[in-house]
C-alpha cells in the first residue's frame, strides 16, 4: 500500500461508490487527506487501485474510518491485508488501541474484524442510514499495544 494522494481520489470514490449502499463523498475523502489522516490505497501493477483504508489517529487510539475493496479483487485476502497493514502502522506509532463501527449486517467484515483481534464493545444505535431509516453500529476495539508497547498480536 501507498499513501493516498487527492489524484486517487476520483479512483477510491469509484470503488466507495460501487460497494457501499451509503457511499463516503468526494469531500469526506478529501477531508481526511486534508486532516493528516492515515490515508491508503493499494495498487495494482497496472496502476488502478484496487483498495482503500482511511485511519484516523487520536492520541494513543486511532479509528479505522472506512476500508473498501474494489468488487473484482473481494474475498482474495485483500482486505485482510490492508487491514494487517493499518495494524501495524498502528503499532509503529505506539498507539494502545483501535476503534471501529460496522453494520450488524456486514457479516463478511465483522468476520475479517474478528479474525484480526478485534471484539465487540458496545452498540450505537440507529447509527446508519438504511433503506428503512436507521441501523445499528457495532462499535469494536483491538487492543494493538500495551502501555510498554508490546504487541498484543
Amino acid at each position: 500500500m501507498r499513501a493516498m494522494t487527492r489524484a486517487d481520489v476520483d479512483a477510491v470514490l469509484a470503488i466507495e461508490q460501487a460497494v457501499q449502499r451509503f457511499p463516503w463523498t468526494r469531500g469526506n475523502f478529501t477531508d481526511a487527506l486534508d486532516s493528516g489522516y492515515l490515508c491508503r490505497v493499494d495498487e495494482a501493477e497496472n496502476g488502478g487501485i484496487r483498495g482503500y483504508a482511511i485511519l484516523m489517529p487520536a492520541a494513543d487510539d486511532a479509528e479505522l474510518l472506512n476500508i473498501g475493496v474494489s468488487r473484482a479483487e473481494q474475498r482474495k485476502g485483500l482486505g485482510r491485508a490492508m487491514l494487517a497493514e493499518m495494524l501495524t502502522a498502528v503499532r509503529a506509532r505506539n498507539m494502545r488501541r483501535v476503534f471501529l463501527e460496522v453494520r450488524p449486517s456486514n457479516a463478511a467484515a465483522i468476520a475479517l474484524y474478528r479474525s484480526a483481534g478485534f471484539g465487540e464493545i458496545s452498540v450505537r444505535h440507529g447509527y446508519y442510514q438504511n433503506a428503512s431509516g436507521s441501523e445499528d453500529a457495532l462499535v469494536m476495539a483491538h487492543e494493538v499495544c500495551k502501555m510498554t508497547g508490546e504487541s498484543n498480536g
